[in-house]
């Protein structure tokens, strides 16, 4: 048996965080949030208001960094268990949003450990002290629509994603007031990891029905507003925030790919964004996941009008075509030209393969890989050589 879920209420549009005004029935709220940019935007203080117009108790934790850690995970936890809210809010990018998951955990559990729920899909049974509630402020990541949480252990500098539906929060508010507010190169980067979302989704093994008009949907939106989002477009930015959040229902059900898989191990080790990792990685991936699903990526390719006769000729304008918008968005293709030395690389490319291989994504990648072949894959994207084998 197959599943789909999603919060039970998005709210969408200008100041949609005004919606929670009407969240009369709760008495704590617990607000995570990330650097400066949503106080400086005005935002958090408004949501701040909006809680207390509810008759809530709000109590802020700021400074969520980006690629959140465990300990700011526990800290958060902590303070959690001090404050004891029914609401937890998580406003910002994914970081905020991935952290407070987590801490969620730990709150409803204090117990457990990051070793009891880093393996997918183990996680206890929440909704027993807090409902939760997320306010993007980027268009990419869909941390509020999703069942993932990406954590990173600093120690090792290895990212975990952690999957369980339980995380998967309860409202999304997604106000196309706040991604107004990003700068040119948060936005291609996050508009990027949005689009191979929604391409790994289209393709990963478990795809369905259900989330393949998501996908396609946010391919087609995201390749007519990404660059004029990029450009500072206020209709496209509010668009893509949208087609992000589609993307996000598609892959939090169908699940991803190696593009992820590569991208949690080499954006912590090379300390290279995560959504530029994927839009460096997305056009070698599909040339190696084309060999068992080209006709996948054909759709893709045809849904948003791309040229070829053939199945492969139509997989083959679909990654020139990633590889152009790369262009447009001032992203350099290879991992070479965005400063990786190849001391770098060789000194880590065996964990980083062995650790890609061993990531939840790769599970549901449409073609099997081990490590010497995702070495080949890294190895591709690193020179900006084709995928042959």
């Amino acid at each position: 048996m197959s599943r789909f879920t999603l919060p039970r209420d998005l709210y969408f549009g200008p100041d949609a965080i005004s919606e929670l005004k009407h969240l009369t029935h709760y008495q704590k709220a617990f607000v995570v949030t990330g650097g400066h940019s949503m106080k400086r935007g005005g935002f958090l203080q408004h949501l701040e208001d909006v809680l207390k117009e509810a008759g809530m108790e709000v109590r802020l934790f700021e400074g969520v960094e980006p690629d959140p850690s465990i300990e700011t995970v526990y800290r958060g936890a902590k303070a959690m268990q001090e404050f004891q809210p029914d609401l937890i809010v998580a406003i910002g990018g994914g970081s905020p949003i991935d952290a407070a998951k987590a801490m969620w955990v730990f709150y409803e559990y204090p117990d457990k450990t990051f070793d009891d729920i880093k393996t997918p899909f183990t996680m206890p049974k929440l909704r027993r002290k807090a409902a939760f509630a997320a306010i993007p402020s980027t268009s990419g990541t869909a941390s509020e629509v999703t069942a993932f949480s990406v954590i990173t252990d600093y120690s090792t500098n290895i990212k975990y994603p952690l999957a369980d539906f339980e995380i998967t929060p309860d409202i999304a508010i997604l106000d196309t007031d706040i991604p107004q507010t990003m700068p040119p190169k948060l936005t291609a980067d996050t508009g990027m990891d949005a689009l191979t979302h929604a391409i790994e989704a289209y393709v990963a093994t478990a795809r369905s029905d259900f989330s393949d008009p998501l996908a396609l949907k946010a391919v087609s939106m995201i390749y007519d507003n990404l660059v004029a989002s990029y450009h500072g477009d206020k209709d496209a930015r509010g668009r893509m925030h949208i087609a992000q959040c589609l993307a996000g229902m598609a892959f939090s059900n169908a699940l991803l790919g190696i593009s992820h898989s590569l991208a949690h191990k080499t954006g912590a080790m090379f300390h290279i964004s995560h959504g530029r990792c994927n839009a460096i990685l997305l056009p070698f991936v599909i040339e190696y996941n084309a060999k068992v699903c080209v006709d996948r990526y054909a759709d893709i390719a045809r849904a948003i009008g791309l040229p070829g006769a053939t199945s492969q000729q139509l997989c083959n304008s679909l990654v020139d075509s990633i590889k152009e918008l790369n262009k447009k968005l001032d992203i350099k293709q290879t991992y070479q030209e965005n400063g990786v030395t190849e001391e770098l690389l060789n000194a880590h490319i065996d964990d980083i393969a062995k650790n890609a291989v061993d990531d939840p994504c790769t599970a549901s990648n449409p073609r099997p890989i081990d490590v010497e072949t995702m070495k080949k894959v890294l190895l591709c994207a690193y020179r900006g050589e084709d995928v042959t084998f």
